[in-house]
Formats: C-alpha cells, sequence, structure tokens
C-alpha cells in the first residue's frame, strides 16, 4: 500500500471514522521500528482515528487518544513487534506564532528535546501535525494529509519520502 519514495502517493476516500481507522490498520500492519508516520490534516480530519487504527494493526497495548497536552505518548507491543511512540507537535515551540521560523526553530529544538530518535530502533513513531518539523528524524518518512470534505468523508493521501 505505502508508495515507493517518488512514485504518485496513494489516495483513499474514507467515508466513516470506522473506515479511516481501518486504513491506518492497514497501514500499521505495513510498518516496521525505525518508520516515521508524519500526519497533516485540520482539526478533526481524522489524525487520532487513524493512530487508532495504526495501533491496531502494529498490535499494541494502550488507548489511543490525542497526545495534545502530554506532546507525546508510548504504546509499548504486545508481542514481537514494534512500539508505537504518538507525538502531537501541535502544541510544540509557539506553532501559528507570528514568526513562521523562530516557531519551527522552537518546535524542532522541542522534539529533539524529547529524543524521539533514540526510539526508532524498535518502535513506528507518528507525529501529529508533523510534516515540515518532525522530517527531520528519518531518512525516511511516510506522510498522510488527510481532508475533511463537507459531507464530512476523508480523504487520505499517502506518500513515502526520503532525503537525498
Amino acid at each position: 500500500m505505502i508508495p515507493a519514495p517518488g512514485a504518485a502517493p496513494l489516495r483513499r476516500e474514507l467515508p466513516t471514522v470506522a473506515d479511516t481507522e481501518t486504513f491506518g490498520e492497514e497501514l500499521g500492519r505495513e510498518l516496521v521500528a525505525g518508520d516515521v508516520l508524519l500526519l497533516a490534516g485540520p482539526l478533526g480530519a481524522g489524525k487520532t482515528a487513524l493512530v487508532r487504527g495504526l495501533a491496531r494493526g502494529l498490535g499494541v497495548t494502550g488507548q489511543v487518544a490525542s497526545p495534545t497536552f502530554v506532546i507525546a505518548r508510548e504504546h509499548p507491543p504486545s508481542g514481537d513487534g514494534p512500539a508505537l511512540v504518538h507525538v502531537d507537535a501541535y502544541r510544540l515551540g509557539g506553532a501559528g506564532g507570528p514568526d513562521e521560523a523562530a516557531a519551527a526553530a522552537a518546535v524542532i529544538d522541542e522534539l529533539d528535546d524529547l529524543d524521539l530518535d533514540t526510539e526508532l530502533d524498535r518502535a513506528v513513531v507518528a507525529v501529529e501535525w508533523g510534516i515540515g518539523v518532525a522530517d527531520r528524524l528519518a531518512e525516511r518518512a511516510v506522510e498522510v494529509v488527510l481532508e475533511r470534505r463537507e459531507d464530512e468523508t476523508r480523504v487520505a493521501t499517502l506518500r513515502r519520502t526520503a532525503r537525498p
């Protein structure tokens, strides 16, 4: 399901929250320790619902909820698979402030403080609001952009990126 770097993105319509979770579950079955998943989309687009499905696909334990106020939650594996580290970059570094460059630098500093790159050898790291701020965590990442249409259908665009 995950396209190769440089390949055309995969687009999937997700009419219900259950469809969004199922898409996440399918994606979770393909991810391995070291993968970084960067999620983008407006509030209510289904980022956390996708991560709930991702957790099922990875077979991790613990209830998945938005980590907005704790910034990051770790879900240990229930078997031999990778853990899941679920991060919400929305509140990091004054995101959305008037000085975008300063805000981006502050987000990078706060992500460094979380020491997520040390988790990569044993976990999948999923970062909500991560595109453009958490890209540097790994040489390659999976980006999922979620849009929400007026009829409440979500549209996911999935692509793999790689740094040159």
